[in-house]
């Protein structure tokens, strides 16, 4: 086994087996407090950029399987683990976990303190972080924070036009900042024809597109490096019913004169309850964001706040009080409840072949 380090910028150091390809890398570090799901996890757009450290002690157990991916490919740039199995069993693996690293060319740690990373971050906030196997020539506080000119959000997202047909289903238009694929299944599901365009497309080129309504996806990076095309973004939420999630949610927010902070450690898990504040309901759902919407920047004449974050009080939900928009931090598509929050999708649908004419509603029990 070749010894490997993860170096913190606190100076903090971190010991383990070096798996996956042969580079040093840095990023980002963040932790997801999932316990299945490492697939989806490091396929997801929004750890582009990021190193990610799954706090479930085992990773692997049942491969890499075909049609777990959230994308074409990895997008976190490391991962760091406690153990990883080298020999799953599961009938559908088409390989090990470590062969995509490798296949992918994603370095990563096994046979670390994870526990004590997630104390880390805790205590200090996220970090920046290298991944090398020659610590002596790493200067922590020369590790640079990651990048502010949306170029994650470019690597991420599709560079061209996408279009998939229904024959009978109202038309999205997707917004991609680098969607997840179960975003765009759930809407298949709807028997919603989609067309999948980069998210920087004008709102003129949009209209010509002539969709039923919008959705902006999740993505990654700070959501103020997404400046220049907010003034689109609030002409098209306000011409068409729109939903936004995860980034989408925030940029929807900011378009319309709200603001958005960076999160301590932000929320990355699969065990996140939200309470509806209408119905007193609580959602457990999944997350991967480390900005929030400020509860107190919004414009309380036209939006307000309907979902909060259980644990902390963070804003997970807003609505328009008269047109048909709306936007949610967490992913409705991803099942954690296992259906907790798939009315989310219903009630969009629902509303876009109303003509955008409903307002949202709350679920019923």
């Amino acid at each position: 086994m070749t010894m490997g380090y993860l170096v913190l910028e606190t100076g903090d150091v971190f010991t383990g087996n070096w798996i996956g390809a042969d580079t040093d890398i840095s990023g980002e570090l963040v932790f997801n407090t999932s316990m299945t799901g490492y697939q989806e996890m490091v396929t997801d757009p929004s750890y582009t950029g990021q190193i990610l450290t799954f706090t479930y002690p085992l990773i692997g157990n049942y491969g890499w399987q075909k049609n777990d991916a959230e994308s074409n490919q990895i997008q976190a740039s490391a991962v760091i683990m406690n153990e990883l199995c080298k020999e799953p069993n599961h009938a559908g693996a088409k390989s090990t976990f470590e062969d995509e690293l490798v296949r992918q060319g994603i370095p990563g740690l096994e046979g670390v303190d994870t526990r004590e990373i997630v104390m880390q971050i805790r205590r200090h906030g996220t970090v920046t972080a290298v991944l090398t196997k020659n610590p002596e020539l790493v200067k922590p506080e020369s590790l640079k924070k990651p990048p502010k000119d949306g170029r994650y959000v470019k690597q991420a997202a599709e560079v061209d036009h996408t279009s998939y047909d229904s024959a009978d289903g109202p038309h999205i238009v997707l917004l991609d900042f680098g969607h997840k694929h179960s975003i765009l299944n759930a809407l298949l599901q709807q028997d919603a024809a989609v067309t999948v365009v980069p998210f920087d497309t004008p709102a003129n080129e949009i209209h010509r597109l002539a969709p039923d309504g919008i959705v902006l996806s999740n993505g990654p990076g700070d959501p103020m490096e997404l400046t220049p095309i907010f003034s689109d973004i609030k002409e098209l939420s306000l011409t068409y019913p729109t939903l936004g999630i995860c980034l989408g949610h925030q940029v929807t927010a900011l378009a319309h004169g709200a603001k958005t902070k960076k999160m301590k450690f932000g929320h990355r898990g699969g065990n996140h309850p939200v309470k509806d504040i209408e119905t007193g309901k609580v959602w457990m759902t999944s997350q991967n964001h480390g900005y929030e919407v400020e509860f107190n920047s919004i414009n309380s004449d036209d939006f307000f706040f309907f979902l909060k974050n259980v644990n902390d009080g963070t804003v997970e939900g807003f609505k328009h009080k008269h047109l048909p928009m709306i936007g949610v931090q967490f992913h409705p598509e991803a099942h954690p409840g296992p259906n907790d929050t798939a009315y989310i999708f219903n009630q969009f649908i629902d509303t876009v072949n109303m003509g955008g004419l409903s307002l949202w509603e709350s679920m019923e029990a």
